[in-house]
């Protein structure tokens, strides 16, 4: 729902502000990227998180022009309907994931303020307006839960928040330059594009697509520079660059098309290279798979060992997507040289959405046997039993699915210490890592009753 509705904003910004070919191409681009195509099947809220701050920006945008009277575009509504509607949205964004949402639009303003040599483009009430705007909105939620429970949660929360900011929090740690691969490689091909754009440019024809442009980088490079100084690394948190990343590339190809940029040599060597790379991987897995224990002694971790040990059928048919995508590679450049350009970018990055679905179809089912088939069978095959189920050591909503949790009568069965040494009315069953089990050895009611590829199950029966 969130990529349907994102890709048709796109078009209609994108005409908004150039034409209709260029919607297309910006949906396109979009919709035609390794990263930002999977974002959209991945399940996490940060779709809505990013669509909320990206609309909160660009009406903020459509303000500050309508104030100053900038013209060429059409910008129907008054100015402060775009003013408090983009405080909503960034509103919005924080009810979705927090402080956050509100901290990229400023720093972006902020920004854009020191372009302006700080002049003030905007003033104190108008900005005061946007801040009491979005956090009208925050109020529906967090001032509810305040009223009702006091300041527990917004103080929680905000140490949280904290500490993913001063420490790999989330467990996950990462290279100074982890999002920067992460955008060059993930969000190809529109990647490859991106990087002429931030070389001497033609000047746009109108001043507010110059002026749109510059959010737009001033955009991707705060959310760039902000999220790699934070310690936990984890890809989704440059994912709000998608935006900017897929509109700057979409302006270059838009430049290509009208004659004003040219193909380089360097923008096909990048497309072939990153595109090998993942064709290489691709043909890579099928062998990997059909020899795990080869690349077993290359993991020190005990529980991608035990990974490693599920049985997977591959068939060698999984190649298929990395032929495709060197097919297509060959086809799409072979078709922008040759002058037909806009059919070989239709090409391109229709022919990517493609390859991405082709990768998921003939890998996701075989990613997942390997990293957690053998807890979620574990989960299925207590659905119907009357039982506590629980994981230990690592975070998951599985059991809370697969085992189709009834809804609660015993409020002390959110107590992990009453579950694992207290009078429990029902058996309980604890998953844990084959790495974390001894966390669990001073429990000494558990019984361990089974393992399978790097999870160990126990059970503390009730005393009857």
């Amino acid at each position: 729902i969130c990529g349907i509705i994102t890709l048709v904003l796109l078009f209609n910004l994108g005409k908004k502000l150039y034409n209709t070919r260029f919607g297309i191409i910006w949906a396109g681009v979009y919709l035609g990227s390794v990263l930002p195509f999977l974002y959209f099947k991945s399940g996490i809220i940060d779709p809505f998180f990013n669509l909320f701050i990206f609309i909160g920006i660009y009406l903020f945008v459509f303000f500050y022009w309508k104030k100053e009277n900038i013209e060429g575009i059409s910008l129907p509504k008054n100015k402060w309907f775009y003013l408090i509607f983009s405080g909503i949205a960034i509103g919005l964004g924080i009810l979705t994931k927090g402080p956050v949402a509100y901290l990229l639009a400023g720093l972006t303003m902020f920004v854009y303020w020191i372009y302006q040599r700080f002049r003030f483009y905007v003033n104190v009430p108008q900005v005061l307006l946007f801040t009491l705007a979005a956090s009208l909105v925050t109020f529906l939620w967090y001032g509810a839960e305040t009223l009702a429970h006091g300041p527990e949660f917004v103080r929680e929360f905000n140490i949280y928040q904290y500490r993913l900011f001063s420490t790999p929090d989330a467990g996950h740690k990462g290279f100074p330059g982890y999002h920067f691969a992460v955008l060059l490689l993930g969000c190809f091909p529109a990647s490859i594009f991106l990087i002429r754009v931030f070389f001497n440019m033609p000047a746009e024809e109108k001043a507010y697509q110059d002026d749109f442009r510059r959010w737009m980088k001033y955009l991707f490079w705060v959310v760039l520079i902000l999220f790699s100084i934070v310690q936990s690394k984890i890809v989704h948190y440059s994912s709000m660059c998608y935006f900017p990343l897929t509109y700057l590339a979409a302006l270059v190809i838009h430049k290509i098309l009208k004659g004003e940029l040219i193909f380089s040599r360097w923008m096909k060597t990048g497309l072939y290279t990153i595109g090998s790379l993942y064709a290489l991987v691709i043909f890579a897995f099928p062998i990997v798979g059909r020899n795990t224990e080869l690349i077993k002694p290359l993991f020190k971790d005990p529980f991608a060992q035990g990974n490693l040990e599920a049985v997977v059928n591959w068939t060698g048919f999984e190649i298929i997507p990395g032929i495709f995508l060197l097919i297509l590679l060959i086809v799409s450049i072979r078709q922008i040289t040759r002058g037909d350009k806009f059919k070989g970018f239709v090409t391109l990055f229709g022919g990517t959405a493609i390859f991405v679905m082709l990768t998921l179809f003939f890998f996701i089912g075989r990613i997942e046997a390997y990293s957690q088939r053998a807890a979620i069978e574990f989960f299925e095959s207590k659905a119907g039993e009357d039982a506590y189920i629980i994981t230990s050591g690592y975070k998951s909503y599985g059991h809370l699915f697969y085992a189709r949790k009834k809804p609660v009568d015993n409020p002390k069965s959110y107590d992990r210490e009453w579950l694992l040494r207290g009078e429990i009315d029902k058996d309980v069953y604890v998953v844990t890592k084959v790495h974390k089990t001894k966390d669990l050895q001073p429990y000494t009611e558990l019984r361990e009753i089974g393992r399978k590829n790097g999870f160990v199950f126990y059970k503390r029966k009730k005393q009857r």
